[in-house]
């Protein structure tokens, strides 16, 4: 199974079992604040939520994390959802996310900057990292959360990529129905 197919039926699963109303009015918000700036995150703090979260979910044939705007979801969440002692840690263990691939120093000053390939490699070295109670290792998992979360419940990606009805099927009264010896009756 590809990275994509999984991640598509964890988002399908997802979007149905994680608090749909919750984000749901995460993305209405992300509506009314579209072009305002920024709440919580800084823009320098926006462009790493992109970069990372591209990585994550990069454009293909369907749209990647940032198509939808999942910038501004995380803002809304962090500026919204979390207490002023969450809201900081999360904003300075991205701050630890961007200085931690040190692998990154020579080629590229930031993550943002960096090319999708060394993108990919620090964030697999983030993921092997044993403890993810300590930074950069927790904030990571948390903005993948967050990722994985509000791509999956953005209408775009649960209209055009996982095809989700509201009611799915149709009422159709007037079908024709097999009449037993094989006819059928109208």
């Amino acid at each position: 199974m590809e990275r994509r197919d999984l991640l598509r039926a964890m988002g399908a699963a997802a979007a149905f079992s994680l608090l749909p109303r919750t984000a749901e009015a995460a993305w209405a918000r992300v509506a009314v604040v579209r072009g305002l700036p920024l709440r919580a995150m800084s823009a320098t703090q926006s462009a790493l939520v992109g970069a990372v979260a591209d990585t994550i979910i990069p454009r293909t044939d369907t749209p990647g994390a940032t198509d939808i705007g999942i910038q501004a979801f995380v803002d809304v969440i962090v500026a919204e959802n979390y207490g002023d002692g969450e809201r900081a840690a999360f904003l300075a263990g991205l701050g630890e996310i961007d200085a931690f691939p040190k692998s990154l120093a020579a080629t590229s000053p930031s993550f943002a900057d960096a090319t999708p390939g060394d993108r990919e490699g620090a964030l697999r070295e983030l993921e092997r990292l044993a403890d993810r109670r300590t930074e950069p290792a927790r904030t990571y998992w948390r903005l993948k959360g967050l990722v994985i979360h509000g791509y999956f419940t953005s209408e775009r990606v649960m209209k055009d990529v996982l095809k989700v009805e509201i009611r799915p099927g149709r009422f159709d009264g007037a079908a024709p129905m097999p009449m037993k010896g094989g006819g059928s009756h109208e």
